[in-house]
């Protein structure tokens, strides 16, 4: 199996720091300076806008979100908006598609495919796709948000799932557009929060096996040396 160098970021990274460490490691990979790469992370409030996302589909003005604490950011990943927040597992694969031979489809039917496994055997939920729309879904409802951009055939922004998430702050926008489906968590269905750190380590497990690759762990401070040493690639 390809190793997989994965890190999970401590506390609650910024999300213009998390965009910016994305985008240095984007750069390494495409460079083929280092291996692929999976991040997870937690942020503060924040709305993030796709390329094309329609800006009616935030609900309340700049003023109100910011009372809220909720700050407002354009990307350059696919999708419309979207919501994160404390008590949502983050993921950002920085992967190499040609070499892992995977087209984008593939790739995003992977993300999908690790998050319908994990609950089922995990949580004995019986998740699902919705053909016409990306994502994980429960009782008509999503769990997993994704969102992605492919940069010289590497993969930048990833995937949302809802643990312990605020659904309230979910009311400000449309999610991802949509206005007929809701969102919901792993709280939300069992009625008590779960424990972050046990569940990121299943992401991890799953992810792994949904790309058959195997976990070369770092932590936050061996990933900053290694990227100010200079990256290797074995």
């Amino acid at each position: 199996m390809e190793p997989i160098l994965v890190t999970v970021l401590p506390g609650l990274i910024d999300y213009q720091e998390g965009l910016n460490l994305q985008r240095a490691l984007l750069s390494l990979r495409q460079q083929n300076k280092i291996g692929d790469i999976l991040l997870l992370l937690e942020h503060p409030p924040v709305l993030t806008l796709g390329k094309h996302a329609d800006e009616n589909h935030i609900l309340f003005p700049a003023e109100t979100l910011e009372a809220q604490g909720i700050k407002v950011y354009e990307t350059d990943r696919g999708g419309d908006v979207t919501y994160h927040g404390p008590g949502q597992v983050v993921g950002y694969p920085i992967i190499h598609l040609q070499e892992n031979r995977l087209s984008v489809r593939q790739y995003v039917w992977l993300l999908e495919q690790l998050f319908i496994d994990l609950l089922d055997k995990e949580y004995s939920l019986e998740a699902y796709r919705d053909p016409d729309y990306p994502g994980v879904w429960f009782d008509k409802q999503k769990i997993t948000a994704i969102g992605c951009a492919i940069k010289k055939r590497v993969t930048i922004h990833g995937f949302a799932f809802n643990v312990n998430t605020n659904l309230e702050h979910f009311k400000v926008i449309n999610p991802c557009g949509i206005i007929d489906r809701g969102v919901i968590s792993l709280q939300s269905i069992f009625g008590y929060p779960l424990k972050m750190d046990l569940v990121k380590k299943l992401i991890i497990e799953y992810f792994c096996r949904s790309f058959e690759k195997k976990p070369e762990i770092f932590t936050w401070q061996e990933l900053q040396k290694m990227m100010e040493d200079g990256p290797v690639v074995d």
